[in-house]
């Protein structure tokens, strides 16, 4: 891919990790780590920025090194899943969605609990 290729990734993604700030169900922390990989390849400039911020740095950080997830962040994320989930079935969705978001969410559930914690 191209430098600019990779920097509009990382502006869509950083784009998209601010919305989860203010929209509860949108999941910020995966969005802001695709938004570094993005930026250490085509914007070392924007990389450099996000590792020195003092909240989100030390995430990405910890990404990197070890593959961490914060505590906190799996709480958030299970939290969001079994929202999703409950919602799906209050509102009446299909049955083949139900059993697709079914799986996708163990699928994500298992993954992101066997993510070591900081």
């Amino acid at each position: 891919m191209s430098r600019l290729a990779w920097r509009a990734l990382a502006v869509v993604c950083l784009g998209l990790g601010l919305v989860g700030l203010i929209l509860p169900l949108v999941p910020q922390i995966p969005f802001l780590l695709a938004a570094a990989a993005a930026a250490a390849k085509g914007w070392p400039w924007l990389d450099e920025r996000l590792l020195a911020h003092p909240t989100v740095g030390p995430l990405i950080v910890a990404w990197r090194e070890r593959h961490a997830i914060p505590f906190r962040a799996k709480v958030f994320c299970m939290l969001g899943l079994a929202m999703a989930t409950i919602a799906l079935f209050v509102l009446a969705a299909p049955a083949w969605l139900r059993i697709a978001w079914l799986v996708v969410a163990a699928i994500v559930a298992v993954w992101v609990g066997r993510r070591p914690v900081r």
